[in-house]
């Protein structure tokens, strides 16, 4: 059944432009704690995580949810492997026989996911790949059989036709500006691993890539994966960055134009060109450990069909302490709006939701861990699921909410997907706003967010993130909202600048909120099963769990 959203009088009774019943400041509160230097920046693993899943075990407790994770518990354990590249040793290129020596978070940058005491690799063939994409549904092959085993691939961030101008064979071939999954680096570095590659580089440019080279080093050579039975056989040995002058100089001293390739790259008549005469060298330690790591789950057991369920969440992860102080000292990166918020609004909705009558269906609440790394709790869970996938309705996620104030409008990350944006619309409409369409679909944003997990096991989803594009705020318009989606992404995402301020004004997030609460309430009460929209590429795999949802 198409999702058929009913004009509720719940819906109709918001107060239009302002939220009716989420407080501002209790958002404000739970971010100030969560982003506290206490807390230590959240990362997986850390001393912290405890603190962390404590206080949000605490905060649905007092909000009246009941456990909704493991054996009766809160939670859900994540078996993790943390990697850790270490200070020193050596990464070079050789072109010519002439060395290029590389430094980590300048030239390169360098990190695995593989549970190794070393990134140990001498004199491997490099090959470039064009953008790294199969997609035969697409008619599209950039590696044309060529075998890359044993060779490190040189790829291209973004889908084949995001530079395309308008005649170009390529253009419209995969989304444009706005990027498909297979312009996402965890496509390209498993695309890459399914090949044999002993290692992987993308070359970054900011506007392919969505953000600067600061944010691409921000994890300073640590990353996480789930604990995986082959031991991590299956990822590439040794995956990373190459920035863009190092790449254009790579590819210079190797007599070929980087810019001339990426053109080439465009056309379906590309094939890998070995960068001849060059290789790569490195030679680098590796801490790994095994990390029991959690997910946060709530839930209040719905009324009539509690085997049906909507579900809410955020990720309670941030990016931990920075290896060496900023300018101003400080090393804690506390992820207040990334996204101590999101979870500061499942408090909230989760109070919103025991103040009235038990919902019809089961309503969940999910913080996860590891978003930051991979989307890695959200992806544990959807392989193991503690409620059935295929009846969940729809899901909402909160991650990076703006602080500006009021909008007149809410950016919706992958606006078309599916049938979930109507309910949105409505509950948009009764606040006195409309829904805005992501300004910034280059940004790859609908696949980097932890519902991406559920999408792909066919849950119609709803992403709600600032980062999407400014929101047309009461003060200020268009341009004052965009303006701080640049000035926050330059110099506070990922950063120790993204901490909670008494100047924020979060009666804008509040309004978000309140938007999905009043989205999933209707849904959570009626008996609709949304679909995804005609074309998207999630709509087969809900389709083939339709006789789960039979009345």
């Amino acid at each position: 059944m198409r999702f058929a959203f009913a004009l509720t009088a719940l819906v109709l009774a918001a107060t239009p432009v302002m939220a009716r019943e989420i407080d501002p400041k209790a958002l404000s509160a739970d971010v100030k704690v969560l982003a506290s230097d206490a807390f230590e920046g959240r990362a997986p693993g850390s001393a912290a995580e405890q603190k962390t899943v404590d206080y949000i075990v605490k905060r649905f407790q007092q909000s009246g949810l009941e456990p909704g994770g493991e054996n009766g518990g809160w939670t859900q354990t994540v078996p993790l492997v943390r990697t850790q590249v270490q200070p020193g040793g050596t990464m070079a290129f050789t072109v010519g026989g002439k060395a290029m020596p590389l430094e980590q978070f300048k030239d390169i940058y360098l990190n695995t996911v593989r549970p190794i005491d070393r990134i140990a690799v001498k004199d491997a063939p490099l090959v470039f790949v064009g953008y790294g994409v199969s997609a035969p549904e697409r008619g599209w092959d950039d590696y044309k059989g060529v075998d890359v085993k044993g060779k490190v691939v040189v790829f291209l961030i973004n889908d084949p036709d995001f530079e395309a101008a308008a005649g170009e064979p390529v253009a419209g071939k995969f989304s444009g500006q706005g990027m498909t999954f297979y312009g996402r680096w965890v496509y390209k570095y498993e695309e890459a691993a399914r090949r044999g590659a002993a290692g992987a580089l993308i070359v970054h440019e900011t506007p392919g890539a969505g953000y600067g080279w600061i944010t691409v080093v921000a994890p300073r050579g640590e990353n996480f994966d789930v604990a995986r039975a082959d031991g991590g056989a299956g990822r590439v040995p040794f995956q990373g960055w190459l920035e863009r002058g190092t790449a254009a100089q790579l590819f210079a001293s190797a007599g070929l134009d980087l810019e001339a390739l990426k053109t080439e790259a465009r056309t379906a008549a590309f094939k890998p060109v070995e960068l001849k005469g060059a290789s790569f060298s490195a030679d680098v330690g590796v801490a790994f450990s095994k990390v029991q790591s959690q997910n946060v789950i709530g839930k209040i057991t719905g009324a009539k069909r509690p085997d049906e369920s909507v579900a809410y969440a955020g990720h309670w992860d941030a990016y931990g302490l920075a290896d060496k102080p900023d300018a101003a000292g400080k090393r804690v990166r506390p992820g207040a709006l990334d996204d101590a918020i999101g979870i500061a609004g499942l408090f909230e909705i989760a109070r919103e939701f025991k103040a009235g009558p038990a919902p019809e269906r089961t309503v969940l609440f999910a913080a996860w861990t590891g978003e930051e790394r991979g989307l890695l709790g959200s992806e544990y869970f959807a392989q193991h699921p503690t409620v059935a996938l295929e009846k969940m309705a729809g899901a909402y996620t909160l991650d990076v909410l703006q602080p500006m104030g009021p909008a007149k409008d809410v950016v919706l990350v992958g606006a078309g997907q599916n049938d979930l944006e109507d309910g949105l619309a409505v509950a948009a409409r009764a606040q006195g706003r409309v829904i805005t369409p992501d300004a910034k679909p280059e940004r790859g944003l609908f696949y980097r967010a932890d519902h991406f997990s559920l999408a792909k096991r066919g849950v119609p989803v709803i992403l709600i993130m600032a980062l999407g594009g400014g929101a047309d705020l009461v003060d200020g318009g268009r341009a004052a909202g965009d303006k701080w989606v640049t000035d926050y992404t330059a110099t506070a995402y990922h950063q120790t600048g993204d901490a909670w301020s008494a100047d924020w004004d979060l009666r804008g997030a509040a309004m978000d909120v309140d938007l999905v609460l009043q989205a999933g309430k209707a849904l959570a009460n009626s008996s609709d099963w949304p679909g995804w929209k005609a074309g998207s590429e999630f709509g087969p795999v809900r389709e083939a769990s339709a006789a789960e949802r039979k009345p």
